[in-house]
């Protein structure tokens, strides 16, 4: 399946602020937008005002990036949230942040949303007792996501159990047991991602 494999750092770059791709890196002293805080290229620190449509596109292109999907997936989430019933820009991010390798992130089982997609491709991670190796793989209240047998002795996920992490409302989690189970569907004052979802909506309204 085709995604991205170059630097991360440059997307924050571009963006102008931290999408929190490289997990403990985006924390420290490290990070390139603390160290350049503006975007990659000859000119990037000639960069002209944004016209209403680019502004647009980079809120689209900042929640893309987040979560780690194509443009064509994302057009897809974008179809589904406008057929439901509410907000589109609301659903758009709650469909977003039900994928399962978004919810291993927010569990505290993975360090980053792209470390979580690799965990779910290797199969570490089974939803109400079944192995599931698909990262788009969409949750609904209820299920319960826990590391697999095999898995729970790693030294990796041994390390991430004694982690304290901020689990959001929608979620909760037993590290002893080391899974996790949605409560309710995540509202947008759940959800943390710095992105204005209306841009979005307007975008594709066009």
């Amino acid at each position: 399946m085709a995604r991205y494999t170059g630097p991360s750092c440059k997307l924050c770059r571009r963006e102008g602020v931290k999408l929190y791709l490289k997990g403990d890196r985006c924390y420290s002293e490290k990070c390139a937008i603390a160290r350049r805080a503006y975007a990659p290229g000859q000119h990037g620190q000639n960069r002209k005002k944004l016209t209403n449509y680019g502004l647009q596109l980079r809120e689209k292109q900042k929640a893309r990036r987040i979560y780690g999907i194509l443009e064509s997936q994302f057009r897809k989430y974008y179809e589904e949230a406008d057929r439901q019933k509410g907000i589109t820009g609301e659903n758009l991010l709650r469909l977003l942040e039900l994928r399962l390798d978004n919810a291993v992130f927010r569990l505290g089982f993975a360090n980053s949303r792209t470390e979580a997609r690799q965990l779910v491709r290797h199969s570490h991670f089974t939803v109400n007792g079944k192995k599931v190796n698909i990262p788009s793989y969409e949750l609904r209240v209820g299920d319960v996501i826990a590391v697999t047998e095999k898995s729970r002795s790693s030294e990796k996920f041994k390390a991430l159990s004694e982690v304290a992490s901020n689990v959001p409302k929608w979620l909760s989690v037993d590290k002893d047991k080391m899974e996790g189970q949605v409560v309710a569907l995540p509202q947008r004052e759940d959800i943390d991602i710095p992105v204005n979802e209306t841009l979005i909506v307007e975008l594709y309204s066009k």
